[in-house]
């Protein structure tokens, strides 16, 4: 059983009210604007949502340049890897808010313990060869820098599920209070994703929650995410039956 909790707070940046759920108020630190010269693409909440049916968020990137991507259930699903410019998971800097989340060990990111966190992004940039990122591991092969969903002001509910080879699942329940009072805003996101995996007894067995709350006054954006994973047993090179 693989648990993983990350809390981060949103970047306090003193920005004009009208602009307080923006882009620029919570990464400009780690993404660069164009204006440097570096090689990167730009990835949409839109660009996402057409292709998010639970794989893995490496292989919703396989399409942008330089991406190599490997699965080991066969499907997307479950223990995935990444490389970019050649360079494995160890060279490559991932951050979701500006926080990083490389592993202070391997330097790797784990994406198993990120299961449709898909869902709840708002947009991707990623940075091919020494970016802009000055923190968390070496980034030398790339920078993936990850926004989650920006604050809503009008209240929401949504309902996503699909269904593919190898029975696979995935069920996601989003939810989400709006402006409330002016000042307060809450989002919620619960989800399920089960797959047979392409290879033999490569299963999988994926349920996550994340939830986000704001708070903004004038002149102020403040904001606390909180995501937790509880991943069941997934191949990691080694099959076995579920009864283990």
């Amino acid at each position: 059983m693989l648990l993983a909790v990350a809390i981060s707070n949103f970047a306090i940046a003193q920005i004009p009210m009208s602009k307080t759920i923006s882009d620029s108020a919570i990464v400009a630190a780690t993404r660069t604007d164009g204006k440097q010269g570096l090689a990167y693409t730009e990835v949409s909440k839109d660009d996402l949502k057409k292709q998010n049916l639970g794989q893995d968020i490496p292989v919703l990137l396989n399409q942008t340049p330089s991406v190599v991507v490997s699965s080991d259930a066969g499907n997307g699903v479950g223990y995935t890897g990444i490389r970019v410019r050649g360079s494995d998971a160890t060279r490559i800097n991932v951050t979701v808010n500006g926080i990083p989340m490389n592993d202070a060990e391997s330097h790797g990111l784990f994406w198993v313990n990120m299961p449709d966190f898909a869902s709840s992004v708002n947009s991707m940039q990623i940075q091919r060869g020494a970016g802009t990122s000055t923190n968390g591991a070496g980034a030398f092969g790339a920078s993936i820098n990850i926004q989650s969903n920006v604050l809503n002001a009008e209240p929401y509910a949504e309902v996503n599920s699909s269904a593919g080879s190898f029975n696979t699942f995935k069920n996601t329940v989003m939810v989400g209070s709006g402006l409330v009072g002016g000042k307060f805003t809450f989002d919620a996101r619960l989800s399920k994703i089960t797959s047979d995996g392409y290879v033999d007894r490569a299963f999988s067995d994926l349920k996550s929650f994340f939830v986000s709350g704001g708070i903004m006054v004038p002149r102020l954006l403040s904001g606390l995410m909180f995501f937790r994973v509880k991943s069941a047993p997934t191949n990691h090179g080694m099959a076995y039956p579920k009864r283990l």
